[in-house]
């Protein structure tokens, strides 16, 4: 039987292209999109078949931990799946990679909200805090939506160490797989009105944004805001998303 966290020889050289796309983003214009908006976009950081690849992840049960039928929770319509370890390597190649990159991002941000914790510069080190603390299952997940369904507005915390940001990569092209379903963030701010916002993505593209609050400039210091996700309802077709989320649950 052939190993199931390897990729086929088609997409042999897969996490090493990642690797360099994701080395030559502009991290500090990203961080500047991500601190003034609570996210950021990187185009088409996945090719159409690979997009496909991961999408028919879905139907290998053996690749998961655990199946969630949003409706039963009263968290929209809807079914996602948590993968198991050991994540296939496309995923764990984003997985870290991607981390690496935010670290220190996420470390400027939490000495901006004035919040203690501070992050190790590899998702191994970060993880084996994680799993010191009782959070030892793996939180990548897809997802996947057909006509009327919908995901509510939440938060992904699963534990006291909470990593401040989180990936959703679109998996199907907007007027051709689906219609509707978009990535939508809502931001309280203790200072000013509410708003809402519709990020809108392409097949491949990846959304960078903040699981629970961005620091906000004030006249003394910065105070924090609070996100939410979620995705409006699906009129049409089919829609898979994979989302990366850093920290593991408990």
């Amino acid at each position: 039987m052939a190993n199931r966290s390897a990729l086929t020889n088609t997409h042999a050289s897969m996490p090493s292209a990642l690797v360099a796309h994701i080395a030559a983003t502009d991290w500090r214009g990203l961080e500047e999109s991500m601190t003034a908006n609570g996210y950021a976009v990187l185009p088409r950081l996945l090719g159409p078949e690979q997009c496909r690849e991961i999408a028919r992840f879905f139907n290998d049960e053996a690749r998961f931990r655990s199946h969630i039928i949003m409706e039963r929770y009263a968290f929209g319509r809807g079914e996602y799946k948590y993968f198991s370890y050991p994540l296939p390597e496309v995923i764990d190649c984003l997985r870290g990679s991607l981390y690496s990159r935010l670290a220190p991002i996420a470390n400027r941000w939490h000495q901006a909200m004035r919040i203690k914790e501070r992050f190790p510069s590899t998702l191994i080190e970060f993880r084996d805090i994680c799993h010191q603390a009782g959070q030892r299952r793996p939180t990548p997940l897809l997802l996947r939506y057909q006509p009327n369904d919908y995901c509510c507005l939440h938060q992904d915390l699963y534990g006291d160490h909470v990593f401040p940001f989180q990936t959703a990569l679109l998996l199907d092209e907007p007027g051709q797989d689906f219609d509707g379903g978009e990535f939508l963030l809502t931001e309280s701010d203790p200072k000013k009105p509410g708003r809402a916002e519709v990020v809108p993505l392409c097949q491949g593209d990846a959304v960078i944004f903040a699981v629970n609050h961005r620091p906000v400039r004030s006249a003394r210091g910065y105070y924090r805001a609070s996100l939410r996700h979620g995705v409006s309802r699906l009129y049409r077709g089919h829609r898979h998303t994979l989302g990366i989320i850093f920290h593991d649950a408990k």
